[in-house]
């Protein structure tokens, strides 16, 4: 009885404390959308306060340095987001942008598509995040290179590899690429709350912990009641 009733409030308890980071977590998603675009200049940033702000960065692509992430399904279709650095006009600084989404050949299963690079400084907006959204990874993952097929990979990895100075954050695109319309898709998943959800969890195990004391002190009960008779 103490073990379930000690299991069933720890973990309500942990639960509530979901709850109460994903309101915060929702807050912070409303309140930095309002905020007007912040210009990543290359200068060193917080990436904590630059977390889901909407940003606006001048450059150009790095275009000999693509990265592909696999197992990114979309709409029942496997594929790979593009991933490249972005060298920030007037700067030794790159920041890495989530240009898309793009459907991989069913025939050839290594194979990468070939997409038009803007050439030359131009301007995008996004969203910055800390990293791409990570996938389940087995084993040892090969060293990064340019054109490679990877799983995960996050802004410091990427610095590692290429010996830029990169930007702690990552860019998911969001703005217009002339050159590259109706090849890559932007539909960027937005951070899972179900604060609902937590609550609910959170209720089950605090009632599987009361139904636990409950029976405990019926059964003492019972017992007592049968030994006095």
């Amino acid at each position: 009885m103490l073990a379930l009733v000690t299991l069933g409030v720890m973990l309500g308890n942990w639960q509530v404390r979901r709850a109460v980071e994903k309101t915060a977590l929702q807050a912070r998603l409303t309140q930095r959308a309002a905020l007007p675009p912040l210009v990543l200049d290359g200068k060193p940033v917080d990436p904590v306060a630059v977390e889901y702000r909407r940003v606006a960065v001048t450059g150009e692509f790095v275009a000999d340095w693509p990265l592909f992430l696999d197992n990114r399904p979309l709409a029942g279709r496997t594929g790979f987001i593009l991933l490249m650095p972005f060298r920030i006009a007037g700067t030794g600084a790159v920041v890495l942008v989530e240009r898309g989404w793009l459907p991989r050949d069913p025939a050839v299963h290594d194979r990468v598509p070939h997409v038009a690079t803007p050439a030359g400084r131009t301007t995008i907006e996004g969203v910055a995040v800390l990293r791409p959204a990570r996938v389940m990874e087995l084993g040892t993952a090969p060293p990064l290179k340019p054109g490679a097929i990877v799983q995960n990979v996050d802004p410091a990895a990427f610095a590692h590899a290429s010996g830029m100075a990169v930007l702690p954050v990552v860019i998911e695109q969001t703005s217009a690429d002339a050159l590259a319309a109706g090849e890559l898709v932007r539909d960027w998943p937005a951070p899972a709350i179900d604060v609902d959800r937590h609550k609910g969890y959170a209720f089950q195990w605090y009632a599987l912990a009361a139904m636990a004391f409950l029976f405990f002190v019926m059964t003492g009960f019972r017992s007592g009641t049968k030994q006095a008779g």
